[in-house]
């Protein structure tokens, strides 16, 4: 088994700020914008994007906490009891341009549930999506509108996002099983 860091702390730090310029610049600012983080390693990384803009923009962004665990397509095929963490998010989504953040777009599974979980808090007038990485192999039709590095990999590569609010440093790593 092979493992290579495709991106160190410095290149995250440059791929966030990137996303976070974009999503000032095509949404022409802050107003009516919300960004919800896909548990565990998406939190970390809106609250760094929400950061971000503040510093760009001069003004705080919400930032919301999504566990799609009971929202998943393959609940029943997993052996153990899924552990169910609190969904946070303490504003009103309606009306809102919510920009759902994930470290890792793969089938796209993760995403359509973030996306069902979602409309039961509220009707937003845009869900876009941001991501770390994009490995490509979808197996739904969702497409990240911000993304940190394309990343083409074979099925039997894993990608793995370290953080260091997990007690990691601050790297990716392409892990090939092989």
């Amino acid at each position: 088994m092979s493992e290579n860091i495709i991106m160190d702390k410095m290149g995250i730090v440059r791929a966030l700020s990137r996303i976070a310029h974009e999503i000032v610049e095509r949404n022409k600012g802050t107003e009516e914008l919300v960004l919800i983080g896909i548990r565990t390693c998406g939190v970390h990384l809106a609250h760094r994007i929400a950061e971000k803009i503040a510093e760009i923009e001069k003004s705080e962004i919400p930032v919301g906490i999504l566990d799609i665990t009971l929202y998943r397509d393959d609940l029943l095929k997993r052996k153990e009891p899924p552990t169910v963490r609190k969904t946070d998010i303490p504003f009103d989504l309606s009306g809102k341009i919510v920009v759902l953040i994930d470290d890792v777009l793969y089938t796209g599974r993760t995403i359509r549930a973030a996306m069902d979980e979602l409309m039961d808090f509220g009707r937003p007038d845009m869900i876009k999506l941001a991501v770390l990485i994009d490995r490509g192999h979808r197996e739904l039709p969702i497409k990240a509108d911000y993304v940190g590095k394309n990343v083409p990999t074979s099925k039997s590569v894993r990608i793995k996002v370290m953080l260091s609010e997990e007690g990691f440093d601050d790297k990716v790593i392409l892990k090939d099983d092989q």
